[in-house]
């Protein structure tokens, strides 16, 4: 499987200087139907590495790359930062996809042993899986994915039966933040572990072993791995905690409204240029980090595909103002906000928990939005 997720490397690799070289030189762009077609020649020139792998496969990662192109234009329309495609470096290439099972691949290719899984994938062989829940509906797509040490296996299916949850007649708007990872319209709050900041010292610690090794060698080699391991423990936490939050949601409410978060942009730094420092930089980026710690975007996708599972409605709207309106008397004001967690109105005198009259705000939005796309 190394030398499969290598040779994928190397045709990435490849074909991404076949792009530049060809635009750069002839002024001739390249496509991915082009390069396509010109693999079967590759596979019949080099029959003992890339013949070896599943055709299907290596179209994929040809797909891949044309994706990233696609991103960078998009990017550039619009303005952006655009991010031109890179090469792919060792350690920084670790997931192939087979697109249809039986093609190149076989999910389930023993099924005379019913005490184990099995997976085929053309050039490797039959493979043992850890199968670690049911596989429902019909499996559409197989992907190897190398993390650290480990390899796992993801699956995607077409026909997954829903698992709608019974009615509760409960609504609710969310507002999520660093003090606690959700706050209700209730005024329940979800709490943030931080898992970031308690794994922070052991993080740093390995991290400066990791600057001391010497290149190639192979004390930087197992340094590398305990680092990759720490940053993996730390984001299967953080998955954990963004399943358990969301699902209690979804048991507990009909309708769920939530901010649409632009979260790239709320985290982008502050360091400026040199003409043009930016302000308080060093706090900006604690809060930065906060942020990403408590794993908005993560919880927000994970939020969005249980609430489809279980046939709740899941609404985002604006979050211009939300946490400066009175959701008494709707006053706006900056001022409103006293503290980061208290609130007081400078019009009425309302008092809330700052958080808790923004989930309020939230939830009478999306109940706005609803009602205005029923009406129309």
């Amino acid at each position: 499987m190394a030398a499969c997720l290598e040779d994928h490397r190397n045709l990435y690799n490849a074909a991404l200087e076949h792009r530049r070289t060809a635009y750069r030189m002839a002024g001739v762009t390249v496509r991915y139907g082009d390069q396509s077609g010109d693999l079967k020649h590759i596979r019949a020139d080099d029959a003992d590495g890339q013949g070896r792998w599943s055709f299907c496969s290596q179209q994929a990662t040809l797909r891949r790359l044309d994706k990233a192109f696609t991103a960078f234009f998009r990017r550039v329309k619009a303005g952006r930062r655009a991010g031109f495609p890179r090469f792919k470096g060792r350690g920084w290439f670790d997931t192939i996809e087979w697109p249809r099972d039986g093609d190149g691949c076989r999910w389930n290719s023993q099924p005379e042993h019913p005490a184990a899984t099995f997976v085929r994938l053309q050039g490797i062989g039959h493979v043992r899986v850890h199968q670690h829940r049911p596989i429902a509906g019909t499996v559409k797509t197989i992907s190897v994915k190398r993390e650290g040490r480990r390899w796992l296996l993801i699956l995607s299916c077409d026909d997954v039966p829903a698992a709608p949850l019974p009615q509760t007649g409960a609504v609710a708007g969310i507002d999520l933040g660093v003090a606690s990872l959700v706050t209700t319209s209730d005024g329940a709050h979800l709490a943030n572990p931080r898992h970031l900041r308690s794994a922070a010292d052991r993080l740093a610690a390995a991290q400066r072993d990791l600057a001391r090794r010497k290149r190639g060698s192979n004390r930087r080699r197992k340094t590398a791995r305990r680092v990759a391991v720490l940053h993996g423990k730390v984001r299967r936490q953080r998955l954990d905690t963004a399943h358990k939050a969301a699902l209690s949601l979804v048991r507990d409410y009909d309708l769920i409204v939530c901010e649409d978060l632009r979260i790239g942009n709320m985290t982008r730094s502050a360091s400026g240029t040199v003409e043009a420092p930016g302000r308080n930089v060093a706090a900006k980026s604690g809060l930065n980090r906060s942020i990403l710690d408590a794993g908005w975007g993560v919880f927000l996708r994970i939020l969005a595909h249980k609430a489809e599972s279980a046939g709740r409605e899941l609404i985002a709207v604006d979050p211009r103002n939300t946490s400066r309106k009175c959701a008494a008397c709707g006053h706006c004001a900056a001022g409103n906000r006293t503290t980061q967690a208290e609130f007081h109105c400078l019009a009425c005198g309302h008092t809330a928990h700052a958080d808790v009259n923004a989930a309020v705000n939230i939830l009478r939005a999306g109940l706005a939005l609803r009602d205005a796309a029923e009406a129309a």
